[in-house]
């Protein structure tokens, strides 16, 4: 139990990390952002678990974060035809 604990606090950090350090690129970013994601729904499962509880709301997480994943690559996809690259340092946000 506890070394599953001391996992996911690494999973986690090692995301934050690597969505602070690695913003060049969107891919990367929306990567690291589904890392996050992996860890937190381990959390889940290893809080549902300890208070014996059912399964059926990872099944929602689960779905949410697939749709947050579709979304991501589908802007991902957009900015690439109408720029090229997925650079965020040439994208002027004014």
């Amino acid at each position: 139990m506890m070394f599953n604990l001391i996992l996911g606090f690494i999973m986690f950090y090692v995301g934050n990390m690597n969505f602070g350090f690695k913003h060049k690129h969107l891919l990367i970013v929306m990567l690291s952002l589904e890392f996050i994601v992996l860890s937190i729904f381990f959390f889940f499962l290893i809080y549902l678990t300890f208070i014996n509880y059912n399964m059926y709301m990872l099944m929602v997480f689960l779905v949410f974060s697939v749709c947050e994943g579709a979304l991501g690559l589908s802007i991902l996809v957009s900015m690439i035809r109408t720029h090229g690259h997925d650079y965020f340092q040439s994208f002027n946000l004014l």
